[in-house]
């Protein structure tokens, strides 16, 4: 007898994941097994674009072409992807409050935002990738610190930084590594840093988890912190907010594999509340520094900022953070957020989670 579940009838046998090198829910996740426990029952194997030796398939995490794959990371490749009309839905965001600043040395004169108009600031250009997530972050975080102050980008002067090196490598396959390791991770601004340091800008910006090793590294002046900046749009960009995305095609067929998948996302971001020690310690492998640096990399409300929601500010916060790549030229096709969100796979995930919560390893916190 036939039947016309396609949930019954072609269920796949592989899962695929991919996280930036940033604190996600997912990360932890991955990292305590829960993801591979879950459909271990099911035969299904889950596992990280790392694990293939195939550089298509490890480009799915910024062209998500992969099927039947979750993404949890900088929102900046999931808005190309979706520019370009690939298949791909967000299911859930966050914000993450992290290390996001613009530095000068020392004996610059460059003291406040205001103190830029003029200078050269450091911008960039990867030469060798679908999409320079990096520049359009710099740019931004540029021109929001300006626009702050009344001024705009004809105040300054933008200098251009080739960068030949992409942002996959060639690193080890591993079943569940994360795609980026601890040296791009401290590649990733060395342009930028080289450039200061030769005198040939003013002013660079960062961001990310290597960000206060660089800036102790340089002796640095924080001319803003933007992460900690009063008006909080300006802080907008590649990391805040984060996207949880999966394939279109997934979220469709198999609405129950993508619900299961981010009950045990929901979880880890409720256990990392409770277990804020050891999410610490998973937190600093998944994002390449030593422990010490994650309370300047992260503040505290790090571990209250990891639980996936669809909340109407973090939205709003992804349609500036689309706008501005589209008027700037990083993404050619202009399209609908709303449209693009599915909100029933986190719906159904909390309903998962809830008729979990008696377990004694499930703790729902407040």
């Amino acid at each position: 007898m036939s039947t016309n579940n396609p949930s019954k009838t072609s269920r796949p046998d592989a899962l695929w994941y991919t996280r930036c090198p940033v604190p996600t829910a997912s990360g932890i996740a991955i990292h305590q097994g829960w993801i591979d426990q879950e459909f271990a029952k099911d035969g299904i194997v889950v596992s990280s674009l790392r694990s293939s030796p195939d550089r298509a398939v490890r480009e799915s995490h910024f062209d998500h072409r992969q099927a039947n794959s979750f993404r949890q990371g900088g929102n900046a490749p999931p808005i190309w992807s979706r520019s370009e009309g690939q298949d791909v839905v967000v299911v859930g965001l966050t914000w993450l409050p992290q290390y996001q600043s613009i530095l000068t040395l020392p004996g610059s004169g460059i003291k406040t935002a205001k103190d830029l108009k003029g200078k050269r600031l450091a911008l960039p250009r990867r030469m060798n990738d679908k999409i320079d997530f990096w520049r359009a972050s710099a740019l931004q975080g540029y021109l929001q610190v300006l626009a702050a102050v009344g001024l705009g980008e004809k105040d300054v002067n933008f200098v251009d930084l080739a960068v030949e090196r992409t942002y996959i490598g060639q690193q080890k396959a591993s079943h569940a590594g994360p795609l980026f390791d601890a040296r791009q991770s401290a590649q990733a601004a060395s342009a930028e840093a080289f450039a200061l340091i030769r005198g040939e800008v003013d002013a660079i910006y960062t961001y990310g988890a290597a960000g206060p090793a660089l800036e102790t590294f340089l002796g640095a002046h924080v001319v803003v912190d933007i992460n900690h900046h009063p008006d909080q749009e300006v802080a907008i960009n590649n990391g805040t907010p984060n996207v949880l995305t999966v394939s279109g095609e997934l979220a469709r067929k198999h609405p129950d594999i993508v619900a299961r998948y981010l009950s045990q996302v929901l979880r880890a971001a409720y256990w990392a509340r409770e277990n804020r020690e050891e999410a610490g310690a998973i937190i600093a492998e998944e994002v390449s520094v030593v422990k010490e640096w994650l309370p300047d990399a992260f503040d505290e409300s790090l571990y209250d900022n990891l639980l996936p929601s669809l909340d109407a500010k973090l939205v709003h916060a992804l349609e500036v953070r689309k706008d501005f790549m589209f008027k700037h030229g990083f993404i050619k096709n202009d399209f609908s957020i709303a449209e693009w969100i599915d909100p029933k796979p986190l719906a159904a995930a909390r309903e998962i989670l809830k008729s979990q919560a008696n377990k004694p390893d499930i703790r729902l916190a407040a």
